[in-house]
């Protein structure tokens, strides 16, 4: 993200939300089982209703591209991913009430394949996704000081 520590914790810029508040348990290769749909429609509004200031969202992982883009995300995630474009606003031209959305895979070591097969997504992606960030953090910051 391209942050530092104190801006990553800081909870009044930064908001890490879950897609379900409750574990879903094991599936038989010990890996977690999808999120339960009934806690992101119980939990997900309120929370978004809670973020006044929402700027930007890192939709990361599919489950959370599913249930944001609905039927604007394609077939395939990486499909999704790599129309991270047609999502994005960007922060300088956006107005306060718009919400960029930017698509990412799950940072896991099980997507290390995925990122060496679509360079693009360091290449172009994270750069801009990164001075995304920066923006919307400095003019947090500056309508803080006034």
């Amino acid at each position: 993200m391209g942050v530092t520590d104190a801006e990553f914790y800081d909870d009044s810029r930064i908001a890490i939300l879950p897609m379900g508040f409750c574990f879903p348990g094991l599936d038989d290769k010990g890996g977690d089982l999808p999120p339960r749909p009934e806690c992101a429609r119980l939990w997900r509004a309120r929370l978004f209703e809670a973020l006044p200031d929402l700027r930007l969202v890192m939709l990361v992982g599919n489950y959370a591209i599913r249930w944001h883009l609905k039927n604007r995300a394609a077939p395939r995630m990486t499909e999704t991913v790599a129309r991270w474009r047609e999502y994005r606003r960007p922060p300088a031209d956006a107005s306060p009430e718009a919400i960029s959305y930017v698509p990412v895979p799950h940072p896991s070591w099980r997507n290390n394949a995925w990122l060496k097969r679509h360079p693009w997504f360091e290449d172009d992606l994270l750069p801009t996704l990164r001075g995304d960030i920066r923006l919307v953090l400095d003019e947090a910051r500056a309508r803080d000081k006034h």
